[in-house]
């Protein structure tokens, strides 16, 4: 492998590594939701199963720190690529289309309604 695809291999396992901590995190959101509002369907005491909802908001707590140290590993990442001397490899999802700003003309300011 050349460095170009070693670079890449290391950018596309990093992507992949924080798209899986969003899903995993979405996913456990979603669980709670669901507890929360079959407890309520059923018209149980919040009582019934705040123990295992607790444990769901623990995992939800340490997904996010998960994250956290996933987006430090990659700007730990991006500074060593820098201090290597490679520049800047890529920046953002290139599957991804950039958005750009419609034209203006004139002045625009929100007011209030």
């Amino acid at each position: 492998m050349d460095k170009a695809q070693v670079i890449a291999s290391v950018a596309g396992d990093l992507h992949a590594s924080e798209k899986a901590l969003d899903e995993a995190i979405v996913r456990a959101t979603t669980l709670v939701q669901s507890m929360v509002g079959g407890r309520a369907a059923l018209k149980v005491s919040p009582v019934v199963g705040a123990d295992a909802q607790a444990k769901a908001l623990e995992a939800i707590a340490a997904l996010g720190a998960a994250r956290q140290a996933m987006v430090t590993c990659h700007e730990e990442l991006a500074k060593d690529h820098r201090r290597m001397g490679y520049g800047v490899y890529a920046h953002g999802d290139s599957k991804t289309p950039e958005t750009t700003r419609p034209p203006t003309t004139g002045e625009h300011r929100l007011r209030a309604v």
